[in-house]
Protein backbone atom coordinates (compact mmCIF):
# COMPACT_ATOMS: atom_id res chain seq x y z
CA UNK A 1 0.00 0.00 0.00
CA UNK A 2 2.58 2.21 1.09
CA UNK A 3 6.75 2.54 1.13
CA UNK A 4 9.29 4.71 2.37
CA UNK A 5 11.53 6.94 0.33
CA UNK A 6 14.48 8.49 1.65
CA UNK A 7 13.45 8.07 5.29
CA UNK A 8 11.49 6.01 7.79
CA UNK A 9 8.65 7.74 7.80
CA UNK A 10 5.09 7.35 6.60
CA UNK A 11 2.74 10.35 5.21
CA UNK A 12 -1.11 11.44 4.06
CA UNK A 13 -3.59 13.41 3.76
CA UNK A 14 -6.88 13.94 3.82
CA UNK A 15 -9.15 16.20 2.00
CA UNK A 16 -12.73 15.21 2.27
CA UNK A 17 -15.15 12.63 3.53
CA UNK A 18 -15.50 9.95 1.02
CA UNK A 19 -18.95 8.92 -0.22
CA UNK A 20 -19.93 5.08 0.44
CA UNK A 21 -23.33 3.44 -0.39
CA UNK A 22 -25.21 0.89 1.60
CA UNK A 23 -24.11 -1.58 -1.08
CA UNK A 24 -20.55 -1.04 -1.61
CA UNK A 25 -18.21 -2.38 -0.09
CA UNK A 26 -17.19 0.18 3.72
CA UNK A 27 -14.26 2.68 2.69
CA UNK A 28 -13.39 4.27 6.10
CA UNK A 29 -13.42 7.91 5.98
CA UNK A 30 -11.07 10.33 7.15
CA UNK A 31 -10.75 10.70 11.12
CA UNK A 32 -11.47 14.20 10.39
CA UNK A 33 -11.66 16.78 7.82
CA UNK A 34 -8.64 16.86 8.59
CA UNK A 35 -5.20 17.28 5.90
CA UNK A 36 -3.48 16.25 8.85
CA UNK A 37 -4.65 13.80 11.17
CA UNK A 38 -3.24 12.96 14.80
CA UNK A 39 -4.49 10.16 17.37
CA UNK A 40 -4.93 12.22 20.51
CA UNK A 41 -6.74 12.74 23.59
CA UNK A 42 -5.53 16.53 23.68
CA UNK A 43 -8.24 19.23 24.12
CA UNK A 44 -9.55 21.38 21.06
CA UNK A 45 -7.30 24.36 20.43
CA UNK A 46 -9.56 27.29 19.83
CA UNK A 47 -7.42 29.98 18.44
CA UNK A 48 -7.19 33.96 18.57
CA UNK A 49 -9.53 34.68 14.44
CA UNK A 50 -7.79 37.68 12.85
CA UNK A 51 -9.79 37.87 9.47
CA UNK A 52 -9.75 39.75 6.48
CA UNK A 53 -6.40 41.31 7.04
CA UNK A 54 -4.73 43.12 3.64
CA UNK A 55 -1.78 42.50 3.30
CA UNK A 56 -0.64 43.75 0.06
CA UNK A 57 -2.69 45.98 -2.72
CA UNK A 58 -1.46 44.58 -6.04
CA UNK A 59 -3.30 44.97 -9.98
CA UNK A 60 -6.19 46.59 -8.67
CA UNK A 61 -7.00 44.26 -5.63
CA UNK A 62 -6.54 43.52 -1.98
CA UNK A 63 -4.91 40.63 -1.36
CA UNK A 64 -6.22 39.58 2.22
CA UNK A 65 -4.91 36.96 4.88
CA UNK A 66 -6.41 35.33 7.70
CA UNK A 67 -4.01 34.68 11.07
CA UNK A 68 -5.19 32.16 13.57
CA UNK A 69 -3.01 33.02 16.48
CA UNK A 70 -2.31 30.14 19.19
CA UNK A 71 -4.15 31.47 22.73
CA UNK A 72 -1.79 32.05 25.79
CA UNK A 73 -0.09 35.27 25.35
CA UNK A 74 3.19 33.10 24.30
CA UNK A 75 5.26 33.25 21.53
CA UNK A 76 4.14 30.59 18.65
CA UNK A 77 6.03 29.16 15.96
CA UNK A 78 3.84 29.58 12.52
CA UNK A 79 2.80 27.46 9.43
CA UNK A 80 2.29 29.78 6.20
CA UNK A 81 -0.37 28.22 4.43
CA UNK A 82 -0.78 28.76 0.19
CA UNK A 83 -3.84 26.88 -1.25
CA UNK A 84 -4.28 25.14 -4.35
CA UNK A 85 -6.33 25.28 -7.59
CA UNK A 86 -3.95 25.32 -10.89
CA UNK A 87 -2.87 28.39 -10.04
CA UNK A 88 -6.26 30.00 -11.31
CA UNK A 89 -9.09 28.85 -9.07
CA UNK A 90 -9.89 28.32 -5.08
CA UNK A 91 -9.13 30.60 -1.88
CA UNK A 92 -7.88 30.31 1.16
CA UNK A 93 -10.00 28.11 3.65
CA UNK A 94 -12.73 29.59 5.40
CA UNK A 95 -11.58 28.04 9.34
CA UNK A 96 -9.10 26.11 10.70
CA UNK A 97 -11.12 23.46 11.21
CA UNK A 98 -9.29 21.67 8.58
CA UNK A 99 -5.72 22.09 10.63
CA UNK A 100 -6.82 21.21 14.40
CA UNK A 101 -4.11 18.91 14.14
CA UNK A 102 -1.59 21.49 14.03
CA UNK A 103 -2.86 24.08 16.23
CA UNK A 104 -2.72 21.06 18.66
CA UNK A 105 0.94 20.92 18.04
CA UNK A 106 1.01 24.01 19.03
CA UNK A 107 1.57 26.00 15.47
CA UNK A 108 0.01 29.88 14.74
CA UNK A 109 -1.73 29.48 11.31
CA UNK A 110 -1.63 32.27 8.33
CA UNK A 111 -4.04 30.90 5.77
CA UNK A 112 -2.79 33.44 2.56
CA UNK A 113 -5.21 34.74 -0.51
CA UNK A 114 -2.68 35.57 -3.58
CA UNK A 115 -3.56 36.51 -7.28
CA UNK A 116 -5.01 34.67 -9.14
CA UNK A 117 -4.09 33.48 -13.23
CA UNK A 118 -7.43 35.74 -14.75
CA UNK A 119 -5.95 38.84 -12.51
CA UNK A 120 -1.78 38.60 -12.82
CA UNK A 121 -0.04 35.78 -14.48
CA UNK A 122 3.34 34.32 -13.35
CA UNK A 123 5.12 35.88 -11.28
CA UNK A 124 2.25 37.52 -9.46
CA UNK A 125 1.09 34.56 -7.31
CA UNK A 126 4.64 34.15 -6.22
CA UNK A 127 5.21 37.65 -5.47
CA UNK A 128 2.22 37.35 -3.41
CA UNK A 129 3.67 34.43 -1.84
CA UNK A 130 7.29 36.15 -0.85
CA UNK A 131 5.34 39.50 0.13
CA UNK A 132 2.57 37.64 2.75
CA UNK A 133 6.48 36.37 4.57
CA UNK A 134 7.33 39.86 4.78
CA UNK A 135 3.73 40.57 6.20
CA UNK A 136 4.34 37.86 8.74
CA UNK A 137 8.07 39.80 9.79
CA UNK A 138 6.31 42.85 9.88
CA UNK A 139 3.91 42.05 12.44
CA UNK A 140 5.22 39.15 14.53
CA UNK A 141 5.02 41.30 17.36
CA UNK A 142 1.30 41.60 17.44
CA UNK A 143 0.41 38.13 16.25
CA UNK A 144 3.14 36.34 18.67
CA UNK A 145 4.74 34.69 16.17
CA UNK A 146 7.96 33.55 17.16
CA UNK A 147 10.04 34.12 13.52
CA UNK A 148 12.77 31.33 14.58
CA UNK A 149 10.28 28.96 13.17
CA UNK A 150 8.43 29.86 9.81
CA UNK A 151 6.89 26.98 7.86
CA UNK A 152 5.97 27.58 4.56
CA UNK A 153 3.24 24.70 3.69
CA UNK A 154 0.72 24.11 0.47
CA UNK A 155 -0.98 21.64 -1.85
CA UNK A 156 -0.79 21.34 -5.33
CA UNK A 157 0.12 24.29 -6.91
CA UNK A 158 0.30 25.83 -3.51
CA UNK A 159 2.92 23.36 -2.81
CA UNK A 160 4.81 25.33 -5.86
CA UNK A 161 4.15 28.51 -3.72
CA UNK A 162 5.47 27.30 -0.45
CA UNK A 163 8.80 25.80 -2.62
CA UNK A 164 9.49 28.91 -3.97
CA UNK A 165 8.50 31.12 -1.16
CA UNK A 166 11.55 29.05 1.29
CA UNK A 167 13.70 28.44 -1.82
CA UNK A 168 14.17 31.48 -3.96
CA UNK A 169 17.36 33.35 -2.59
CA UNK A 170 17.41 36.80 -0.68
CA UNK A 171 18.82 38.40 -3.96
CA UNK A 172 16.11 37.78 -6.42
CA UNK A 173 14.53 39.37 -9.89
CA UNK A 174 10.91 38.31 -8.58
CA UNK A 175 10.32 40.02 -5.27
CA UNK A 176 8.34 43.24 -5.33
CA UNK A 177 9.29 45.95 -3.84
CA UNK A 178 8.84 46.44 0.09
CA UNK A 179 8.28 42.98 -0.15
CA UNK A 180 12.13 42.04 0.44
CA UNK A 181 12.71 41.18 4.15
CA UNK A 182 11.13 38.24 5.41
CA UNK A 183 12.27 35.88 7.77
CA UNK A 184 14.25 32.79 7.52
CA UNK A 185 11.87 30.24 6.34
CA UNK A 186 12.70 27.00 9.14
CA UNK A 187 10.90 24.07 6.52
CA UNK A 188 8.80 23.54 3.84
CA UNK A 189 6.04 21.05 3.58
CA UNK A 190 5.43 20.13 0.01
CA UNK A 191 2.18 17.95 -0.51
CA UNK A 192 2.39 17.05 -4.42
CA UNK A 193 3.31 20.30 -5.50
CA UNK A 194 5.12 21.18 -8.60
CA UNK A 195 8.90 21.58 -9.03
CA UNK A 196 9.36 22.06 -12.40
CA UNK A 197 6.88 23.90 -14.84
CA UNK A 198 8.41 23.30 -17.60
CA UNK A 199 7.54 19.63 -18.74
CA UNK A 200 3.77 20.82 -17.66
CA UNK A 201 3.65 22.76 -21.01
CA UNK A 202 4.67 19.81 -22.65
CA UNK A 203 3.21 16.56 -20.97
CA UNK A 204 0.99 18.08 -17.98
CA UNK A 205 -2.25 15.75 -18.32
CA UNK A 206 -4.85 18.17 -16.66
CA UNK A 207 -2.32 21.06 -15.80
CA UNK A 208 -0.99 21.76 -18.87
CA UNK A 209 -3.55 24.42 -20.26
CA UNK A 210 -3.22 26.13 -16.79
CA UNK A 211 0.33 26.46 -16.61
CA UNK A 212 0.49 27.73 -20.29
CA UNK A 213 -1.95 30.22 -18.57
CA UNK A 214 -0.43 31.16 -16.13
CA UNK A 215 3.25 31.83 -17.51
CA UNK A 216 1.84 32.97 -20.35
CA UNK A 217 2.63 32.48 -24.11
CA UNK A 218 5.27 33.60 -26.66
CA UNK A 219 8.85 33.61 -27.01
CA UNK A 220 9.50 34.11 -23.20
CA UNK A 221 7.35 30.82 -22.16
CA UNK A 222 10.20 29.09 -21.37
CA UNK A 223 12.44 31.18 -19.75
CA UNK A 224 9.27 32.32 -17.54
CA UNK A 225 8.59 28.36 -16.92
CA UNK A 226 11.78 28.20 -15.42
CA UNK A 227 11.81 31.07 -13.29
CA UNK A 228 9.13 29.77 -11.73
CA UNK A 229 10.51 26.54 -11.40
CA UNK A 230 12.00 25.35 -7.75
CA UNK A 231 13.98 23.03 -9.02
CA UNK A 232 16.14 26.16 -10.61
CA UNK A 233 16.95 26.93 -6.97
CA UNK A 234 17.79 24.05 -5.33
CA UNK A 235 21.06 24.60 -3.17
CA UNK A 236 23.20 23.67 -0.15
CA UNK A 237 21.69 25.17 2.93
CA UNK A 238 17.70 25.09 1.67
CA UNK A 239 15.32 24.11 4.53
CA UNK A 240 14.21 21.12 5.58
CA UNK A 241 11.49 19.45 2.92
CA UNK A 242 9.26 17.24 3.57
CA UNK A 243 6.91 15.98 0.41
CA UNK A 244 4.19 13.93 -0.53
CA UNK A 245 2.78 12.55 -3.17
CA UNK A 246 0.94 9.67 -4.48
CA UNK A 247 2.63 7.47 -7.44
CA UNK A 248 -0.76 7.37 -9.36
CA UNK A 249 -2.08 11.33 -9.36
CA UNK A 250 -3.27 12.17 -12.08
CA UNK A 251 -2.81 15.63 -12.10
CA UNK A 252 0.85 16.66 -10.79
CA UNK A 253 3.40 14.02 -11.98
CA UNK A 254 4.63 12.28 -9.45
CA UNK A 255 8.08 13.12 -11.15
CA UNK A 256 7.37 15.94 -9.58
CA UNK A 257 8.35 15.04 -6.15
CA UNK A 258 10.88 12.66 -6.78
CA UNK A 259 13.31 14.75 -9.06
CA UNK A 260 13.30 17.87 -6.37
CA UNK A 261 13.73 14.90 -3.80
CA UNK A 262 16.83 13.36 -5.32
CA UNK A 263 18.26 17.25 -6.40
CA UNK A 264 18.20 17.75 -2.69
CA UNK A 265 19.46 14.81 -1.26
CA UNK A 266 22.51 15.21 -3.72
CA UNK A 267 22.97 18.62 -1.64
CA UNK A 268 22.77 17.46 1.41
CA UNK A 269 19.40 19.18 2.23
CA UNK A 270 17.37 17.49 4.58
CA UNK A 271 14.18 15.83 2.72
CA UNK A 272 11.13 13.32 3.12
CA UNK A 273 9.32 12.13 0.25
CA UNK A 274 6.57 9.32 0.93
CA UNK A 275 5.05 7.52 -1.84
CA UNK A 276 1.52 6.87 -1.51
CA UNK A 277 1.25 3.52 -3.36
CA UNK A 278 -1.76 3.64 -6.00
CA UNK A 279 -2.03 7.75 -4.57
CA UNK A 280 -3.97 10.05 -6.60
CA UNK A 281 -4.06 14.00 -6.10
CA UNK A 282 -4.61 13.93 -2.18
CA UNK A 283 -8.32 12.19 -0.81
CA UNK A 284 -6.19 9.57 1.34
CA UNK A 285 -8.07 7.21 2.96
CA UNK A 286 -7.85 7.40 7.10
CA UNK A 287 -4.85 5.33 7.87
CA UNK A 288 -3.19 7.55 5.65
CA UNK A 289 -4.02 10.61 7.09
CA UNK A 290 -2.95 9.04 10.67
CA UNK A 291 0.46 8.50 9.02
CA UNK A 292 1.20 11.72 7.63
CA UNK A 293 0.44 13.08 11.42
CA UNK A 294 2.89 10.68 12.80
CA UNK A 295 5.53 11.17 9.94
CA UNK A 296 4.89 15.15 10.59
CA UNK A 297 5.43 14.89 13.97
CA UNK A 298 9.12 12.82 13.67
CA UNK A 299 10.09 15.20 11.01
CA UNK A 300 9.51 18.30 12.55
CA UNK A 301 11.20 16.14 16.27
CA UNK A 302 14.22 15.46 14.02
CA UNK A 303 14.54 18.57 12.69
CA UNK A 304 14.05 20.27 15.99
CA UNK A 305 10.81 21.92 14.82
CA UNK A 306 8.33 21.16 16.72
CA UNK A 307 6.84 23.77 19.29
CA UNK A 308 7.80 23.30 23.28
CA UNK A 309 5.66 21.68 25.23
CA UNK A 310 3.10 23.30 27.12
CA UNK A 311 3.89 23.51 31.03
Amino acid sequence: MKHLYLVPFAMALTFSAMAQSSTAPRIPPPVNPEFIALPSSEMTVIPIEHKNITYLHASGEDEQLDVYQQPGGKKSPVIVYFHGGAWWKNARPKSAASFQSLLRLGFSLVMVDYRLTDVAPAPAAIQDARCSLSWVKKNAAQYNFDLNNVIVFGTSSGGHQALMAGMLPPSNEIDLPGCTDQPRVSSILDFYGISDVGPLLVEGMTLKNSASRWVGGGPGQQKMATQMSPITYVRAGLPPTFIVHGDADPVVPYEQSTKLAQALTQLKVPVALFTVSGGQHGKFTEEQSLAIGKALQAFLAENRLLPAKKP
